[in-house]
């Protein structure tokens, strides 16, 4: 998953990883043309900015994140795969004045579900797109529709069941409703709002070991482990490999999720 108070989205092998089976339906969904002018949602190391540069040959696409390092890092990519129509901008979509009718297409990959104020920063993405601009992004599904969400958590909480709820913090499943979530585009200036499931599974890792040293890169998994005392989080560690060691197929380990592609027009 997308972690946005982890590192992971400055691993290019790992997170790349973790998300290439969704990242085939989501390249088919954006139907980026040679022309268009792409702007690419909480983008982070770049590598959906870049496919989609590589394919808007006369036009160009822009990532922008929160993350510095993350923006960074994608410089540095794009600089080295030689890609001249890419830029990146180290900025919140929320608030961030971005030129107003610039782009064709806005683009995210599990990249909007932490806005402070989705509705704000919805309209200000659709601002910076022509009139009829596309958005296209892929967000999750509720947390009970996703197998690594419900595995991991049950791991942690162990014979006892769930354990205090951590920090309030960003919500992965924020956009999971579709009803809520079409309310919320609405108000912001989109139409023609539509949901389509992905039902693809994300890879954590060649073998348990690097799962294992995955998933503790979760905030919720750091943050659970981290409030546990050194003999609870042992064995709290120890049911995390159980639970990766039974998802250890012959290609790595591998857990079910479900996501949406949700796609709108600006009015």
């Amino acid at each position: 998953m997308r972690d946005a108070e982890s590192g992971h989205t400055l691993d290019p092998g790992g997170y790349e990883a973790e998300l290439r089976r969704h990242d085939r339906v989501l390249r088919r969904s954006w139907d980026v043309r040679p022309g268009d002018h792409v702007f690419d949602v909480g983008c982070g190391i770049g590598q959906t900015t870049r496919e989609a540069a590589r394919t808007a040959r006369a036009g160009g696409a822009l990532g922008v994140d929160i993350s510095a390092p993350a923006i960074e890092r994608a410089r540095e990519l794009a600089r080295a795969e030689g890609l001249r129509n890419v830029a990146f901008e180290h900025a919140d979509a929320q608030v961030h004045r971005f030129a107003r009718q610039r782009f064709d297409l806005a683009i995210s990959r599990f990249g909007t579900m932490f806005f402070e104020d989705p509705v704000a920063a919805f309209a200000n993405i659709g601002r910076a797109l022509r009139p009829a601009g596309r958005l296209v992004m892929m967000v999750w599904q509720s947390p009970e529709r996703n197998e690594w969400d419900v595995a991991i958590r049950q791991a942690l909480a162990g014979p006892r069941g769930p354990i205090a709820a951590a920090s309030a913090g960003p919500d992965p499943f924020s956009l999971a409703d579709p009803p809520a979530v079409t309310r919320m585009l609405e108000a912001a200036g989109f139409a023609g709002i539509a949901f389509t499931e992905v039902r693809e599974p994300v890879y954590y890792g060649p073998d348990v070991t690097a799962a294992l040293g995955w998933v503790r890169g979760f905030t919720h998994t750091r943050e659970t482990l981290n409030r546990l005392d050194p003999a609870a989080a042992a064995r709290a560690v120890g049911r995390l490999r159980e639970t990766l060691s039974a998802h250890l197929r012959d290609d790595g380990v591998w857990f079910g999720s479900r996501a949406w592609i949700i796609t709108a027009r600006r009015r």
